[in-house]
């Protein structure tokens, strides 16, 4: 989905969505135009030598392989779910699936080589130059040519903000996307808010041994009226952020900066100072650039949420300001990941379901996901990650124009053979306009995808978990769970890697 932008306010609420995948011919990609006559051609052979009979016939195995082709269910035609099922099955049986890690195995590895699965095999962790007193851990996708970063976040939350102050929130954001296009280095950031599964046992202890034994009978009661309504439903978060460029968008930066891995560190450092300068204006209070240990902890919490507490033990045990001494990035990854399930994902004891978000067509505010990270039980975990991509100048008027053309075709089409347009045509039409008219006074086009993921322990009943998370959505977003790709969708609802966005496909252009 994409949506324009701009310093007068975030336009990605406010209804001007362009849908991607949207067919030029009658709605049809050119794939499924191309299947669909193929489909109905034996049809028209048939009529045109007067066998209406067979002509009858092949019309109807037509249309049924045309609604097959066409009609999307749960976001995909069944021919694509065919094809999903039969890679997912070809998966399972071929033993491509289930991971198990080296350590797991008994085989020992490299400290500083990876050893993750699935999607996320395909990236690399190399240190880079110092940077404010640390060496910044970067995010190397092999697969898409992309080099990032991640930091930490401390926020104090938007729950108690008044509307008007959402509204400002958003503009602030708006102004960051519009700079960071800009700047044609970093097109893509990542926000993620994980919930940390927290059962009270952690604040009892803090609470027991910071007792005073003088405190008055009173207070000592009010405070455990206090605990007993407001402690058991608070929820603790964490936030983090990742950044990314193209290695196109990076190479001749890099090259003046010295080249090779360091080359391409300075050339994101440079953007660094600008995305936490952003970040601060959205109300962020410090951001902390993560090392290798720090991102593999990140990886490795995230698989794992019962491994945050022995982590922090250590920290507390053994300080450690640079962070050259804590997890190695070889042991980010699970122990063990079973072959996922069609609706779950199961790793290291816990098991997962991930959805993704869409936003309601009438549009929504700032703040408005946090029912999603509303946690019901304790031990349970919530995951929202929002992956937005700024578009350049020419790549969005490219867009815009496309968009605007094929809606005006469409609109046209029907009025010349008497069809009513309906609102939705009229809707999409005016805002493609309106599209244009904001990329071309300086916007930026924001291609943008909401994932959310839900954990709990494997031996808890997920579905009922995963309703409790439906239930919260209802009325406000639409969650299309991720079936065949629940260990891809985790990754990207609960993983703070950049990885979520797929390159954007166009028909043709205009």
């Amino acid at each position: 989905m994409s949506t324009a932008t701009g310093p007068v306010g975030p336009r990605v609420y406010r209804g001007l969505n362009l849908k991607e995948g949207m067919g030029w011919i009658a709605g049809m990609t050119p794939v499924q135009a191309f299947l669909g006559a193929a489909a109905c051609t034996p049809a028209l052979i048939a009529m045109s030598r007067n066998q209406w009979s067979t002509a009858f016939s092949w019309g109807v195995f037509a249309a049924v392989l045309v609604v097959l082709i066409v009609v999307p269910v749960h976001g995909r035609p069944a021919f694509r779910w065919l094809a999903d099922l039969i890679m997912f099955q070809t998966g399972v049986l071929m033993r491509w699936s289930p991971w198990q890690s080296r350590a797991a195995a008994g085989l020992a590895g490299d400290r500083s080589e990876p050893d993750l699965p699935g999607v996320l095999s395909r990236l690399e962790f190399p240190d880079g130059p110092e940077f404010h007193g640390s060496r910044i851990c970067l995010i190397h996708d092999t697969d898409q040519g992309r080099w990032g970063a991640t930091a930490r976040l401390t926020h104090s939350g938007v729950g108690m903000l008044s509307d008007d102050e959402c509204a400002e929130l958003a503009r602030r954001l708006g102004s960051m996307l519009v700079g960071l296009g800009h700047r044609e280095v970093v097109d893509r950031i990542s926000l993620l808010v994980r919930t940390v599964p927290d059962d009270g046992t952690e604040y009892a202890v803090w609470r027991e041994r910071h007792q005073r034994p003088d405190a008055p009978t009173l207070a000592r009661q009010v405070t455990t009226e206090i605990d007993r309504d407001v402690a058991s439903v608070s929820v603790r978060t964490e936030l983090f952020v990742t950044v990314s460029g193209t290695e196109d968008a990076l190479r001749r930066p890099a090259k003046a900066a010295g080249g090779g891995v360091a080359g391409r560190a300075y050339a994101l450092y440079r953007v660094l100072e600008a995305v936490a300068d952003g970040l601060r204006g959205l109300g962020v209070q410090s951001v902390t650039w993560l090392t290798s240990t720090g991102v593999a902890e990140a990886i490795k919490t995230g698989f794992n949420p019962a491994t945050a507490a022995s982590l922090q033990y250590q920290h507390l045990m053994r300080p450690d300001p640079d962070g050259s001494v804590g997890l190695p990035i070889s042991q980010a990854g699970p122990a063990l990941a079973p072959a996922p399930a069609a609706r779950a994902y199961h790793h290291d004891g816990f098991s997962s379901v991930s959805y993704a978000v869409q936003p309601p067509e009438s549009g929504t505010i700032f703040g408005s996901l946090g029912p999603l990270l509303a946690v019901r039980t304790a031990g349970e975990r919530r995951t929202l990650q929002i992956h937005y991509e700024i578009l350049s100048q020419a790549a969005a008027a490219r867009e815009v124009r496309s968009q605007r053309f094929r809606n005006n075709v469409l609109v046209d089409a029907k009025a010349q053979r008497g069809f009513n347009t309906t609102a939705v045509d009229t809707r999409r039409q005016t805002g493609a306009r309106e599209q244009e008219a904001a990329v071309a006074a300086g916007h930026a086009l924001v291609r943008f995808t909401v994932a959310s993921s839900l954990t709990v322990p494997a031996e808890w009943n997920l579905e009922d978990h995963a309703a409790r998370l439906e239930n919260d959505s209802s009325g406000r977003f639409r969650l299309l769970r991720l079936e065949l790709a629940q260990d891809s969708a985790f990754v990207a609802a609960a993983l703070p890697v950049g990885i979520g966005l797929p390159r954007l496909t166009r028909a043709f252009d205009s």
